[in-house]
């Protein structure tokens, strides 16, 4: 696949196929992927669980903030669900800043899923709190993200827009979810004086 087929196929993907079970072995190959990813400073921070048991995984979509706005998430049904998360710590006793490392981790994680065939979404709608209990990490971890994994149900497709037009995605009539996005030219920028 070409790269710029990778990334426009990279959506965020809520609804999954509860017949598919994500590997364990996928889910350390994208956890090693992560690991080779530029960090501020080159400390790596970051550290990660990996989710695949169904009690902890059925654990954990419940710590999911399903009506936060930032999170969009659907009141999805239990066979839609995904099949495992990655959790995304960060280390405090290495640093306290991850914002520059955990959205280039994040994003190659789901990259790395798109690749082999499935699908994910990160949030950081999320009870901290649950997830520290449930999982039992360690007070000196921050919880960043929870990337959600699976094989994709839906069928997520880009729209172009331009100026003011609305970014919220949505469902269609037939299913289909349609994510706006601006146009190059609205993005690209040039402050130059024109001769």
């Amino acid at each position: 696949m070409l790269f710029r087929d990778l990334v426009t196929k990279c959506r965020s993907y809520r609804k999954f196929s509860a017949s598919a079970a994500v590997p364990d072995e996928l889910l350390r190959d994208l956890v090693e992927l992560a690991c080779y990813v530029p960090s501020k400073g080159n400390l790596q921070p970051l550290k990660y669980l990996a989710v695949s048991d169904a009690p902890d995984v059925a654990a954990v979509f419940s710590f999911l903030l399903h009506d936060a706005p930032s999170c969009n998430w659907p009141g999805t049904a239990e066979e839609e669900r995904p099949m495992a998360f990655i959790v995304m710590l960060g280390d405090l006793r290495i640093s306290s800043e991850f914002s520059f490392d955990s959205g280039i981790a994040a994003q190659t994680i789901l990259l790395g899923a798109t690749d082999a065939g499935y699908g994910g979404c990160m949030t950081t709608s999320l009870d901290r709190e649950g997830i520290r209990e449930q999982l039992r990490i360690p007070g000196y971890f921050t919880i960043l993200m929870v990337i959600a994994l699976g094989k994709p149900l839906e069928t997520v497709v880009i729209d172009q827009i331009s100026g003011d037009d609305s970014t919220a995605s949505f469902e269609d009539a037939h299913h289909i979810r349609h994510v706006p996005k601006r146009m190059l030219d609205d993005v690209l920028l040039e402050f130059r004086k024109t001769q």
